[in-house]
């Protein structure tokens, strides 16, 4: 009864009847799948390394098998069923997981790079306002809190300011004088952040880039192009905090 019940199901699922062996190796590539997409950062690598290797054991399970005249995946030769076998679900999963670990890093790297390149131009257009409002009033605009100075408006190209480049991100000019700065060296700083936290908030609400640089990032962490001084992430910070300047290196 149990058999036919199980071979009954088979059918209507449309899987071809396999043996012991068969499945012991399905659940086993199965059961991996799942544990390696509990990885984060290492999950695409993993994913193509968990493929290829999936596919060789399955090829050295079939010259051994037929070598000792085995059939772990056999197809039911009286069945007119026309579904796919568990080898053929396999090797598609396999070529399924070898695709998505090539073409997914390649978009994301694509997008980061996008973020990087549009802030590196907003950052250049900010300071050559910056500059434009020097010449016009003698000095530089007073330090604004998540947000471009007041009167600075005049001088930039159109957009959405205060917003930045990377989602959730948003621009601070910052106008600290040596008496500000917590840590040497205490000489007046002059530049342009962009922070990824909201004020008074714990990590947990930060939307920080998805890079390498930023993986040591913290609520004070910012990424800022240095117009003048010491720059740093934050007022009361080291200049070591963990940070990026993108026009430092």
């Amino acid at each position: 009864m149990y058999k036919y019940l199980v071979k009954k199901i088979l059918r209507r699922v449309g899987w071809y009847p396999v043996s012991k062996i068969g499945w012991i190796l399905t659940l086993v590539y199965t059961g991996s799948f799942f544990y390696i997409h509990s990885f984060e950062r290492s999950f695409y690598f993993y994913e193509t390394l968990l493929a290829f290797v999936s596919v060789l054991i399955i090829v050295v399970v079939m010259i051994v098998a037929r070598s000792v005249k085995i059939k772990p995946f056999a197809r039911n030769k009286n069945s007119s069923n026309k579904g796919f076998s568990l080898i053929e679900l396999i090797i598609t999963i396999s070529i399924i997981g070898i695709l998505t670990s090539i073409i997914i890093p390649s978009f994301f790297t694509f997008k980061n790079k996008a973020y990087f390149a549009k802030a590196k131009a907003e950052f250049r257009s900010l300071e050559e306002s910056v500059l434009f409002y020097v010449d016009d009033y003698g000095v530089y605009p007073n330090d604004a809190n998540r947000d471009i100075p007041p009167g600075l408006e005049e001088y930039l190209a159109p957009g959405i300011w205060p917003n930045a480049a990377w989602p959730e991100s948003v621009f601070d000019w910052e106008n600290w004088p040596s008496s500000q700065l917590t840590y040497e060296p205490k000489e007046q700083v002059y530049q342009i952040s962009v922070r990824f936290c909201p004020i008074g908030g714990t990590i947990d609400e930060c939307n920080f880039p998805n890079e390498d640089w930023a993986e040591d990032f913290d609520v004070n962490s910012a990424v800022y192009y240095c117009i003048q001084g010491p720059c740093r992430s934050h007022s009361s910070k080291p200049v070591s905090h963990p940070g990026y300047c993108v026009n430092c290196q």
